[in-house]
């Protein structure tokens, strides 16, 4: 069998580095790469948000946590329906979320217990059923604004008290309760 001849001389890094210490940049590399990830997703594509009221009961309660894509409305505009999360037209450093309930042209009101858009009785499957909430409007929402309303009407501070929100205030569309575990669930 062949002698190997063994290398008196141990091989190094090009750089000069040991092993030990190429290891550990390697580890920082990862966790600097991984934190800035994480930070590009939470700035230009998913966020997590805290629900800190009950104006949006039954469908987000006090102390649920849910992921917005901002992305969602750079594809396709906001609509009728959706849950949006967005910086409160009187104080920006604060974000709300409630549901977009009139685009921009058309007339809102709320009559009877009920929604009516450009006199059409819109049906709302979404509020608790026997929900009562005083009459609002007819109001006609301005072009490139959205009428928001909370989906529990009576403690909600809304389109109603602060107008139409602006559409450079929408931060985006939520997607899906995460927290608590029990409640974890998709949000049409």
């Amino acid at each position: 069998m062949p002698a190997v001849e063994q290398d008196r001389h141990p091989v190094q890094p090009a750089s000069g580095r040991t092993k030990d210490k190429s290891t550990a940049v390697e580890i920082i590399e990862s966790i600097v790469i991984a934190v800035l990830l994480a930070a590009l997703i939470r700035m230009f594509i998913l966020a997590p948000f805290y629900i800190p009221s009950g104006s949006m009961i039954p469908t987000l309660l006090e102390g649920d946590r849910i992921i917005v894509s901002k992305i969602t409305y750079r594809f396709r505009a906001p609509q009728r329906g959706d849950i949006v999360v967005f910086k409160y037209p009187r104080d920006p450093s604060r974000d709300y979320v409630k549901r977009l309930i009139g685009l921009g042209g058309e007339t809102v009101a709320l009559k009877n217990n009920r929604l009516y858009i450009n006199g059409e009785l819109v049906p709302e499957n979404y509020l608790p059923s026997g929900l009562r909430f005083s009459d609002y409007g007819p109001v006609r929402v301005p072009e490139g604004h959205y009428l928001m309303l909370g989906d529990n009407r009576n403690v909600s501070e809304d389109s109603r008290y602060w107008g139409p929100l602006p559409e450079k205030n929408v931060i985006g569309k939520a997607l899906m309760i995460y927290w608590p575990l029990n409640r974890i669930r998709l949000l049409n």
